[in-house]
């Protein structure tokens, strides 16, 4: 007799499945490819279990994002525990379980599926505030204020340069990315270097 573990722990293995064909041919074909039919062939099961699994394909897609997205915000806030200096943080901009790709599939289902749109939407509103958190007590650390350097254009100019750099490689355009990595780092040092801005009342 099977007990309800091995049956919980077959209905996972099944779940994860279909996961992961459905993860494989977004990333290989485009989230078009992603059909109930093709997720079965490519799991090796049969379509109907998909929608044994997931009520709706938006439920299936949303269910791929979670597992990756959600675990790549804790790590995130994990290696932010040790509050991570400037240098540090540039250093962890690629920290997260997600690729350009996967990232750029996911961006172009939202502007079809409101429900998708959503949960990036606030999916991306709390790794934002997460980051910003961060580079305001980088920031503040160095003791440099925010009219000298606000931490919400800290925070845009490199992640921005991140993602551009990352979508550049992910589309084979030709990008120098030692350059502009060799860039930033002098930026930061040459911050570092000159140290809390002086007031009226320092001299």
């Amino acid at each position: 007799m099977v007990s309800q573990r091995q049956a919980g722990s077959a209905a996972s293995s099944t779940r994860d499945q279909l996961l992961d064909a459905a993860e494989q041919l977004m990333l290989e074909e485009g989230y078009a490819a992603v059909t109930s039919r093709r997720v079965g062939a490519r799991a090796g099961l049969t379509p109907q279990l998909v929608h044994y699994y997931f009520r709706t394909m938006d439920d299936l897609f949303l269910e791929i994002f979670h597992r990756r997205a959600d675990v790549g915000l804790e790590l995130f806030r994990a290696a932010l525990q040790s509050r991570p200096t400037l240098r540090q943080l540039w250093d962890l901009r690629d920290t997260g379980m997600t690729t350009p790709r996967f990232n750029l599939e996911f961006m172009a289902l939202a502007n079809h599926r409101k429900a998708i749109r959503a949960v990036l939407t606030e999916y991306y509103r709390s790794y934002r505030e997460v980051q910003l958190a961060a580079f305001t007590a980088a920031l503040a650390d160095l003791g440099v204020p925010p009219e000298r350097c606000p931490p919400l254009v800290a925070r845009l100019v490199m992640i921005g340069i991140t993602q551009i750099m990352a979508i550049d490689a992910e589309l084979g355009v030709e990008s120098d990315s030692e350059v502009v990595d060799d860039f930033i780092r002098r930026q930061i040092e040459d911050l570092v270097a000159q140290g809390p801005e002086r007031t009226d009342s320092d001299t």
